[in-house]
Order: C-alpha cells, then structure tokens, then sequence
C-alpha cells in the first residue's frame, strides 16, 4: 500500500469568512491559522500548501482578555539608531486595526517559506464589508468560544 501525497495542482482550496467580532484574539489566531494550513483536512501534508482561503471581517471589534489592550506591546523598527517605536495595543486598534489580527496568526505558524505563502490566503478587514462576495465565502465555525 503506497501512501497518499496531494499533489498541489489538485489541492481544492474553499473561502471561509470569519466574524471577529467579541470573539477572544487568541482563540480566534488558532483555528484561522489552521485553516491556512489545512489541518482540518485529511489531505493535509505539513510541506505542502492544502489550505483555504480565510477572509476576517470586524477586525477592530476582537476582543482583548485581561489588560492586554494596554499592557500588550508592539514594537516596530526603523533600521536607524533610536529608532525603535514600542506602541500599546489600544494604539494599534486605533490606527491599523488589522494588524491585531494579522500578527496573531502570523506567531501561530511556522518560520519558513511555505508559512508566507499561506498567510498571503489570509484577508482581514477593519468592517463588515469585503470585496470577496464573488468567491461565495462559507461561515467558519469555531471550536471554542
């Protein structure tokens, strides 16, 4: 008996769309990241991509436990000496509240290649509205809450 390896051309990739909104930030990463990978799939191969698409709506309305919203720090860096700007996560909704999203599943995956080539199937909006209608997305349900 041989065993079964997907072959990438027939990989069928589905549209899953997520509300964010007062769902747990952590939580939330895990399963999206998941689904980016494809583990909810028998097929699933870890050196290969048998993911689905992710769109995320209501990014700015996920919900932060405990005092993360201003103890939770981000820090970006310049390249330049002093430049090193360290912001609170209060900060980060407020001006790219996509990010909150983005750099949660980001630390969920692993460190190589194929990982950014699947976060690019990961699309996350500030509001409920996205330009993806035409890919007919289906409702992703949670395991947790």
């Amino acid at each position: 008996m041989k065993t079964y390896l997907p072959n990438v051309d027939e990989v069928q990739r589905n549209w899953f769309i997520v509300d964010a909104e007062n769902k747990i930030l952590g939580r939330l990463a895990v399963e999206i990241a998941n689904t980016l990978r494809g583990r909810q799939k028998a097929t699933y191969t870890p050196h290969i991509d048998t993911g689905d698409f992710v769109i995320v709506i209501n990014a700015e309305k996920v919900a932060l436990t405990g005092n993360k919203n201003t103890a939770k720090t981000y820090q970006d860096y310049s390249g330049f000496m002093g430049g090193l700007r360290v912001r609170t996560a209060d900060v980060i909704r407020e001006r790219t509240p996509t990010r909150l999203i983005r750099d949660a599943v980001k630390g969920m995956m692993p460190r190589n290649r194929l990982s950014r080539q699947q976060l690019r199937k990961l699309k996350v909006y500030a509001g409920d509205v996205h330009p993806h209608e035409a890919q007919k997305p289906t409702v992703m349900t949670l395991q947790q809450s």
